[in-house]
């Protein structure tokens, strides 16, 4: 199964379990804040924003909610928590390398209860470098569409630098380096495609594939770290088959 697909399985149903807990604004603010203090408030300049706001109204937040967080992000206002990004490294059980995207205004307690739930979940927390180098950052959109879109999509992609375009069921994924995410993103809205998910991602270099039982582990233990407050987006090394991915969604 394709990283992508996996990806946006989990992301699925990570996205149930924020609306369930109520932190789903939560995590919208801190998306906005990061990237109107990254490259301004001004969502036509500013891809990363635009796509966080056209989420956080997809999700009904309150439009002075997310006038807010821009202001946060860009300065004008000091309301609320400082954030910054911060990127832990770890296992899963059976060996799986996480790397941990969180954003926190205190990293004595996030390092704490990252710690607490890999242990709980027969993980552990690493040093910095344990596992970053299993893993490369690219530039990852992705997009509704048909497949008779891929032609276009295909030729968009490679003028923007991208390495590589699938598609599955009926989505697009486009992936590239670091530095073709501005043109892409630009080259993309300009062609009329909106891409539902886009953004700088953690992609193993090499996969683990496990039994059904031990991927079942792996993909809980994932589920338990998205669930802590601060914890953004979790990347693994692990091969999900589609008997694991059934099985998981199915719980």
């Amino acid at each position: 199964m394709s990283g992508h697909s996996k990806w946006a399985t989990i992301k699925r149903k990570k996205g149930a379990t924020d609306a369930k807990r109520g932190q789903l604004f939560t995590r919208l603010t801190r998306e906005i804040v990061l990237a109107a203090r990254e490259g301004g408030g001004d969502p036509d300049t500013n891809f990363r924003l635009r796509l966080a706001v056209d989420k956080a109204r997809a999700q009904n937040m309150p439009k002075d909610n997310i006038e807010r967080a821009i202001k946060r992000g860009t300065g004008e206002s000091k309301d609320g928590a400082d954030y910054e990004e911060v990127m832990y490294e770890g296992y899963a059980p059976n060996g799986v390398a996480l790397m941990i995207e969180c954003v926190t205004e205190n990293r004595n307690r996030t390092v704490a209860e990252l710690r607490h739930m890999l242990s709980r979940s027969g993980g552990s927390l690493g040093e910095a470098g344990s596992t970053a180098w299993q893993f490369h950052r690219a530039a990852v959109f992705s997009i509704p569409g048909k497949e008779e879109d891929y032609d276009r999509l295909f030729e968009i992609a490679v003028e923007g630098g991208a390495d590589d375009v699938t598609f599955e069921d009926g989505e697009f994924t486009i992936t590239g380096p670091v530095e073709s995410f501005k043109v892409l993103s630009d080259a993309l809205r300009a062609a009329g495609f909106q891409p539902e998910e886009a953004g700088l991602r953690m992609i193993p270099n090499q996969e683990i594939e496990l039994s059904t039982a031990d991927a079942l582990q792996v993909l809980r233990a994932i589920e338990n770290i998205e669930e802590l407050d601060d914890v953004q987006n979790v990347y693994s090394n692990l091969q999900v088959s589609e008997e694991a991915l059934s099985a998981f969604e199915s719980e």
